[in-house]
């Protein structure tokens, strides 16, 4: 190696000791709960919320869409909003190596219990065992009525959309529909939130994933975990709200690193 290399004389990555280090930790590990956000899925070509290129950086006004009140009181903001739907890149996109590596440490049995802030459903087209699996945000594969019980497959409403109908209303009862999704100013199920409670109260580890952990209550299930004893493991791309509880945070692609920790670490020969 040349003196004038630039890497002359450079050590091994410490990120790359990280990566093991974690990988070993999982190997140790009995009861793994992870949590997922927006930005497992910016691989498989779904924009984040907030991150630089995220939908509500580029466009504020999409997040008027995702609040309750203005859902229940625009007509206007509900057609913008079916419009969306009707675009929503969830439709094309497809579970990338992230998604897969979480479905090899379930096969492990590693993995008790699969938390998302996410609403694409990947984790399902991924292989995840859906019992495993709590979407605390709901999800746009269905619809439901926001005044009965009426709830169906989302392709059901969106092909009304697509004959005409720019605000379909609830074929039952005459109601306002909407995506079987969380919104801003909408309670979360309780049985969920009581799913994750437990969830981070009897893990031995705890893997944060593409989440900011800014976003209350699902948040609160880090430092719970954390109060149990459970190690904290954060892969995000930005800092969080929660790195000074992590016992490491990888700052590495989401689908590269996941496939690196959960497949095993490395044994030495």
């Amino acid at each position: 190696m040349s003196p004038d290399d630039p890497d002359a004389g450079a050590g091994p990555d410490p990120a790359d000791d990280d990566v093991r280090t974690v990988a070993s930790w999982i190997d140790e590990a009995h009861a793994i709960t992870v949590l997922t956000g927006a930005g497992i899925s910016t691989d498989s070509g779904i924009p984040d919320f907030r991150g630089p290129n995220g939908v509500w950086t580029k466009n504020p006004a999409a997040e008027k869409q995702a609040t309750l009140q203005n859902y229940l009181a625009d007509s206007e903001v509900r057609v913008l909003a079916w419009r969306a739907r009707m675009d929503h890149r969830s439709w094309g996109a497809e579970p990338n190596q992230g998604h897969r590596a979480l479905v090899q440490l379930e096969r492990r049995r590693k993995l008790v219990s699969l938390l998302t802030q996410n609403v694409d459903g990947l984790h399902h087209d991924a292989g995840s065992d859906p019992d495993k699996i709590v979407e605390v945000h709901g999800t746009i594969r269905e619809v439901a009525c926001l005044e009965c019980d009426y709830r169906d497959d989302m392709g059901v409403v969106l092909d009304r959309v697509r004959l005409g109908e720019d605000d379909p209303p609830c074929p039952e009862c005459g109601g306002i529909l909407k995506s079987a999704t969380i919104s801003f100013g909408q309670q979360l199920v309780a049985r969920d939130l009581m799913r994750a409670q437990i969830a981070a109260e009897n893990c031995d580890l705890m893997l944060a994933v593409g989440t900011t952990l800014a976003v209350y209550p699902i948040a609160a299930v880090v430092p719970a975990a954390k109060s149990a004893g459970a190690r904290i493991v954060i892969v995000n791309a930005e800092p969080t709200e929660m790195d000074h509880l992590a016992d490491m945070v990888l700052r590495r692609s989401i689908s590269e690193v996941l496939p690196q920790i959960c497949g095993g670490a490395p044994r030495l020969v």
